[in-house]
């Protein structure tokens, strides 16, 4: 496999899982409209895209109740969702070990960015990432693929060829394809084998140690 210098990696499902949190914060801001969901699995397709996407796609919302779902759902996991959440086995050492190796790492997430920061800093890895993406709470940057654009852009990356992006569901790769970036797709996270087949992931990691192997070699 070739030798990837700049090494993307998405946070929900990729780096940590979050399902308690992400859920239950959609579970509160279906609430507020009179929905009542009991099953927090069945708000697991909300993690990894754009909220304002899965609102709309989930429960036909239109865009001004797709946007104010975001802000109630913001108010319960700003102060509780956002830290039900774990990393995922392994993850510490595989950080260390490609940093140690002269990777660079970076993080791109749909998650808006103060939240992601606060994410790693709690969890003691925000010291192994060159540079964080995420989207705007403005709503700026609402795209898989413009969060990475932007990460390169800050980063100063010239060459595409030495990127390859890390993640576990389809945006995470049509982000990546879009820009002409290589992709790995992750099936400990919430995306299918079927899925990340469909969008083009390049290859495709079982396990953390498995994408350790493709990493490190």
């Amino acid at each position: 496999m070739q030798r990837y210098e700049s090494l993307f990696f998405d946070l929900d499902g990729t780096l940590t899982d979050p399902m308690e949190g992400i859920t239950r914060s959609v579970q509160y801001a279906l609430r507020h409209f009179g929905i009542e969901v009991t099953d927090l699995k069945s708000l697991c397709p909300f993690i990894g895209p754009p909220f304002i996407e899965s609102y709309r796609e989930h429960y036909g919302f239109d865009e001004a109740q797709a946007r104010e779902a975001i802000a109630v759902s913001r108010e319960y996991f700003t102060e509780r969702g956002i830290f039900e959440n774990r990393l995922y086995d392994g993850i510490p050492e595989l950080l260390a070990a490609l940093v140690g190796a002269g990777r660079r790492l970076y993080v791109a997430t749909s998650k808006p960015l103060p939240f992601a920061e606060r994410i790693l800093d709690h969890f003691g890895i925000a010291r192994y990432f060159t540079l964080v993406g995420g989207t705007g709470l403005d709503g700026s940057l609402p795209a898989k693929a413009d969060v990475i654009a932007d990460v390169i852009a800050r980063g100063g990356i010239s060459d595409r060829r030495s990127i390859v992006m890390i993640g576990d569901r389809r945006h995470d790769v049509i982000g990546a394809r879009s820009l002409g970036i290589a992709s790995i797709g992750v099936l400990y996270g919430y995306g299918s084998r079927e899925e990340l087949e469909a969008a083009g992931a390049g290859r495709i990691a079982a396990d953390v140690e498995e994408l350790r192997e493709m990493l490190l070699g």
